[in-house]
């Protein structure tokens, strides 16, 4: 898998994950940062925590960690699947 195909991958499972059920188109900048935090950490559980952040900063409101954890290792498996 290239990586432009990975990047659109993992913004659709953000889209799709919805965590506020407010719809899928709602979350173009949450996933947009958390792309590039993907790219730039390897550890989920930071990942994690960065994802968790995100989207406290824009909904003010706080994900569960191990929710968010579980994100991160999905799209992590994505990230490396493109890097083989």
């Amino acid at each position: 898998m290239k990586e432009s195909q990975a990047a659109a991958q993992i913004i659709h499972i953000i889209k799709e994950w919805d965590p506020f059920q407010a719809g899928p188109d709602f979350y173009e900048t949450e996933a947009a940062e958390i792309v590039q935090a993907v790219y730039t950490e390897d550890d989920a559980e930071q990942l994690g925590k960065t994802i968790q952040t995100v989207f406290e900063v824009s909904f003010d409101h706080v994900l569960p960690l191990e929710t968010c954890i579980k994100l991160a290792e999905r799209l992590l498996v994505i990230k490396d699947s493109s890097s083989c």
